[in-house]
C-alpha cells in the first residue's frame, strides 16, 4: 500500500468513526508490509493524528471520545508494543524534511507528552507547533521553553506568545547565537538535528531531525538543557 493509500484509509476510519474488522486487518497488513520499518512506522502514526485532528474539528462530544478511542485502537495496530523487546528502548528513526511530515511528527510527540517537555530551539515560527506547545501546557504538562533572544524578536516568533501563556521561556542575552535544536519529552525520548520549529522548515527547507530513546544520548541533552536554563535565568 502507498503513502497515500495508507492516508486515505486512515481518513475514511476516522470519518466513520467506527474501525471495523476490515480496516483493522488493512492496517495489520500495514504493519506486516513496513515490518521493522520504524520510520514508515512514526509516518503512518502522525497520519493517524493528523486525520484525527481534521476529524475532532467538526465531531460533537459523543464523537470525540469515539475519535480518542479510534486513535488508540488505530496506533496500536500501527505501533503496537509488543514490536519493542522487553528491556530495550524503542529504536532510533530519522526524519527529513520536506518529504517527511516532521511537523506531524512534533504535534505527535507533543499530543503524547504527560509528565513534561524541555524545549531548546533557536526558533519557533510555526504556529501549528506553538498551538500544540499550549495544548500540552493545558493538560498540565511542565513546558519549559528556550530560545535566543534575537530570533524571539524576529516578526512571526511565537515565543512571546507562549510566555503570554504561562509558559515558562528563557532566552539567552549575549551577542552570539542559542542554536541548538533539541527538545526531551518526558525524560524519555529526544528529538534532536538540523530542524528549526518554523514553516520554512517544513515547506522548503532541507532538513533532518531524529528521534531517539537511547538514554546515553537522553543524559547529556539533559545535563545542556539544564545548564542553559541555570545560564539563562
Amino acid at each position: 500500500m502507498k503513502d497515500h493509500e495508507a492516508k486515505a484509509l486512515f481518513k475514511s476510519t476516522l470519518e466513520d468513526y467506527q474501525l471495523t474488522k476490515k480496516e483493522r486487518g488493512e492496517i495489520r497488513g500495514l504493519l506486516d508490509a513496513v515490518k521493522a520499518d520504524d520510520q514508515k512506522r512514526a509516518l503512518y502514526r502522525s497520519m493517524i493524528f493528523d486525520e484525527a485532528r481534521t476529524a475532532l474539528a467538526t465531531a460533537d462530544a459523543g464523537q470525540r471520545l469515539q475519535v480518542l478511542d479510534l486513535i488508540e485502537d488505530a496506533v496500536k495496530a500501527v505501533h503496537p508494543a509488543e514490536n519493542l523487546p522487553a528491556g530495550r528502548a524503542e529504536a532510533s528513526s530519522a526524519f527529513f524534511s520536506p518529504d517527511d511530515n516532521c511537523v506531524g511528527k512534533i504535534i505527535d510527540l507533543l499530543s503524547q507528552a504527560r509528565g513534561s517537555v524541555d524545549i531548546c530551539v533557536f526558533t519557533i515560527t510555526d504556529n501549528r507547533i506553538a498551538e500544540a506547545i499550549e495544548k500540552a501546557h493545558r493538560r498540565r504538562v511542565q513546558v519549559r521553553v528556550i530560545s535566543d533572544d534575537d530570533k524571539a524578536m524576529d516578526a512571526g516568533s511565537d515565543i512571546d506568545r507562549l510566555d503570554r501563556a504561562g509558559i515558562p521561556v528563557r532566552v539567552d542575552r549575549t551577542e552570539h547565537h542559542m542554536h541548538h535544536k533539541f527538545a526531551i519529552f518526558d525524560k524519555a525520548r529526544l528529538l534532536t538535528g538540523s530542524y528549526n520549529w518554523t514553516r520554512s522548515a517544513a515547506l522548503h527547507n532541507e532538513e533532518n531531525f531524529l528521534i531517539t530513546s537511547d538514554p546515553e544520548l537522553l543524559k547529556p541533552f539533559s545535563r545542556m538543557f539544564e545548564k542553559l536554563w541555570r545560564d539563562f535565568s
